[in-house]
């Protein structure tokens, strides 16, 4: 059986790919901006680090999902920007279908157990 920081691991791995593709479409981003707002939106609950967040970008752009550009930043420093692809918005639906099928059922599950 596994324990939960286990299935915590697991569970925020296999939504990492979903989440940046969601924030993406949001407009351009750069990595540490995206590990910010998913902090934030998660209530300082779920924290990214660079080298988890990273191999996943670079991941997705293998894919033709997003695209990446350099930039300077407002400090004058290099900074490489994200954005959505076509491709990208369509694996962003198939995810976001996904995983409300999945909430779906944990959620009826849920509401069974409790009747």
């Amino acid at each position: 059986m596994y324990g939960i920081a286990m299935l915590m691991k697991e569970l925020v791995a296999a939504s990492t790919e979903p989440l940046v593709l969601s924030i993406l479409s949001r407009g351009e981003s750069y990595g540490y901006a995206v590990i910010q707002e998913v902090k934030r939106l998660s209530g300082d609950k779920i924290e990214w680090t660079d080298g988890m967040l990273y191999p996943v970008m670079h991941r997705i752009e293998d894919r033709d999902s997003i695209k990446s550009r350099w930039d300077e930043s407002e400090t004058g420093r290099k900074r490489k920007y994200y954005s959505l692809k076509k491709g990208g918005k369509m694996a962003m639906v198939r995810h976001q279908e996904q995983w409300s099928l999945v909430h779906g059922v944990l959620s009826g599950l849920q509401k069974e157990h409790y009747v």
